[in-house]
């Protein structure tokens, strides 16, 4: 077990897994903040969107791609995958809860691991397609 965790650290999936669940600590953060500073729970939680969107795209353009990808092509690639995910999940969370009945917390962990997997391969295949 400890040998494999070396060869998994070093690998895509591991490194963009480590960049969502970080923009998803810093969407919470800075939502948090900015709502705790005055501004209204919409435009506070849009900014921190808006803020972790940047964020997130340059680590997974620079460090979980490799950086190979022009920004004209990747970053609309990106947003287009990213409110596409957004509208998947909620489909996903509203079908978990009323088709299958499902808890809070089994339709987050769903909605979770099917946004999660379908942003990882479109982000591999489409976004920042391997280069030759």
């Amino acid at each position: 077990m400890s040998e494999a965790l070396p060869v998994f650290v070093r690998t895509r999936l591991f490194r963009f897994l480590t960049v969502g669940v970080g923009a998803a600590l810093l969407l919470f953060v800075l939502s948090w903040l900015l709502v705790s500073l005055g501004f209204s729970p919409f435009i506070g939680s849009v900014v921190a969107y808006a803020i972790t969107f940047v964020v997130a795209y340059s680590a997974q353009r620079g460090w979980t791609f490799g950086g190979q990808h022009d920004h004209a092509s990747a970053m609309p690639r990106y947003l287009a995958l990213q409110v596409g995910c957004a509208l998947f999940s909620g489909l996903v969370s509203h079908l978990a809860v009323t088709r299958f009945g499902m808890s809070a917390l089994a339709m987050s962990a769903l909605m979770t691991i099917a946004a999660s997997t379908v942003s990882y391969i479109l982000s591999s295949l489409w976004v920042f397609p391997a280069r030759d």
